[in-house]
């Protein structure tokens, strides 16, 4: 089992980095957007805490900034309907301690925002995950609950349901002006058609 890479970042894009190894060996990882944010440039030094998924057909190595996200990671496969993409998909919307906040919430239309989570895979998420998320409870035995009622958040969950992928609604978001989530979303859908 692989528990982490080290070396220097010699490829990066949207769902993967390559790191190369002092040994000259390159590995392919599959990362969430939170865990590129973290990813320095290329040339870099970086170490990331990984998990080999291993199938009949192929095999793939995921890379995690934190042991936290990994662990949310793996809980996330053990439930039914949920793989590595999907999982990687839930952990892009922000810091593990944000999901694991919507997961003790039951915040089932948060997770319907990602792309390929229903509302039925929402809801058994939450049931499966809640409680233990709950006793986890991170180092310090909190979770970050977020509100439902975040501007920044609607307006990019109204982008999310236009079709933007998570990433590209940040974006949108990050740069628009405004104080409701109306405001925002008119702002983030300007700069979106230029």
């Amino acid at each position: 089992m692989i528990a982490f890479v080290n070396g220097d970042v010699v490829g990066r894009r949207e769902d993967h980095v390559v790191i190369q190894t002092s040994g000259g060996v390159g590995y392919r990882l599959a990362v969430s957007a939170e865990t590129l944010s973290h990813v320095p440039a290329v040339g870099q030094q970086v170490s990331l805490h990984c998990h080999l998924v291993a199938r009949d057909d192929s095999m793939a190595l995921f890379g995690f900034a934190t042991e936290e996200e990994r662990d949310l990671f793996l809980m996330l496969l053990g439930v039914q309907g949920v793989g590595p993409k999907v999982a990687l998909a839930l952990l892009s919307d922000g810091p593990p301690r944000e999901l694991a906040g919507t997961l003790a919430s039951g915040d089932v239309a948060r997770l319907q925002a990602a792309p390929g989570i229903g509302k039925r895979t929402a809801e058994r998420i939450i049931v499966e995950l809640r409680e233990k998320v709950i006793a986890l409870g991170g180092e310090d035995g909190e979770i970050t609950v977020t509100r439902g009622d975040d501007p920044r958040r609607i307006a990019r969950d109204g982008l999310v349901e236009l079709g933007f992928t998570i990433q590209e609604a940040d974006g949108f978001v990050a740069g628009a002006e405004g104080e409701s989530a109306e405001d925002l979303l008119q702002s983030a859908l300007k700069a979106a058609r230029q």
